[in-house]
């Protein structure tokens, strides 16, 4: 039986930012509801401005607001 590999660090960091990006988009669109007219492009941006550096940072400060 051969040793099951660990994925790639390439690997994993792209399927966090997929996970990442997915609560991001989930936060905007709860801001959305609250905020019809706004487009949700927008909100998104203004969600994420506040942690410009990487989406790992990003979804941090999303978790501090919380």
């Amino acid at each position: 039986m051969k040793p099951t590999r660990a994925p790639r660090l390439e690997d994993r960091i792209r399927q966090l930012r997929t996970e990442i990006d997915a609560v991001i988009d989930a936060r905007a669109r709860a801001v959305a509801k609250e905020s019809p007219g706004v487009p949700l492009g927008v909100i998104r941006n203004l969600l994420t401005a506040r942690a410009p550096t990487c989406a790992c940072e990003q979804y941090l400060q999303l978790s501090r607001d919380e």
